[in-house]
């Protein structure tokens, strides 16, 4: 990015540059999830560096500067597979992904979050899935302010694909979904 540019959003969140060299703060995620089997056993473990969306990028900066309402809660959930993610989706059109609702739980998952320093995550009470279908794909996940599994109302705040590519997710196996968002200075 071009020094003094403004903002852009950059793979894994959001750039804010000042005027002046060196003044920059990057925002953005990683998701984390873990698949067990009906013994509880790990069948794979994977890690999803998110896109912060445009309009997400637009909340932040609506709720920082705007005097816009906070989200809370968020919720997690979960992309099929091979998702593309893309800066302009939004939670009623992202034609690079869907939502997976093959689960037993009745709603999205609630992101119950804690702020540690500069970061903010739900490592201590991540958020569960139930697998209903056997040789379900999962590609990612993503965060969203409506909890209504399958719809398409609300903000989407994020969204990723996991970095080692489709993972399968069979009845009766669990996974657990571990979000970090940070904000730091860029170090620049």
């Amino acid at each position: 990015m071009k020094e003094g540019a403004g903002m852009g959003d950059m793979a894994t969140g959001l750039l804010i540059t000042s005027r002046k060299t060196g003044e920059r703060v990057r925002v953005g995620g990683q998701f984390r999830v873990t698949c067990r089997d009906s013994e509880g056993r790990v069948k794979w473990d994977e890690i999803a560096d998110n896109l912060v969306v445009n309009v997400g990028l637009q909340h932040i900066l609506d709720v920082l500067f705007a005097g816009a309402s906070q989200v809370d809660p968020w919720y997690v959930g979960l992309t099929d597979g091979t998702p593309t993610v893309a800066a302009g989706d939004t939670a009623a059109s992202h034609a690079g992904w869907t939502e997976v609702t093959a689960y037993d739980e009745a709603n999205r998952q609630t992101f119950v979050d804690v702020r540690t320093g500069q970061s903010v995550d739900n490592s201590a009470s991540k958020a569960a899935f139930t697998i209903s279908s056997d040789a379900t794909t999962i590609g990612g996940a993503f965060l969203i302010s409506d909890n209504t599994k399958g719809g398409s109302a609300g903000t989407l705040l994020c969204a990723a694909a996991f970095t080692g590519g489709d993972k399968v997710a069979d009845d009766n196996d669990t996974l657990s979904v571990q979000y970090t968002f940070t904000a730091a200075d860029d170090g620049v």
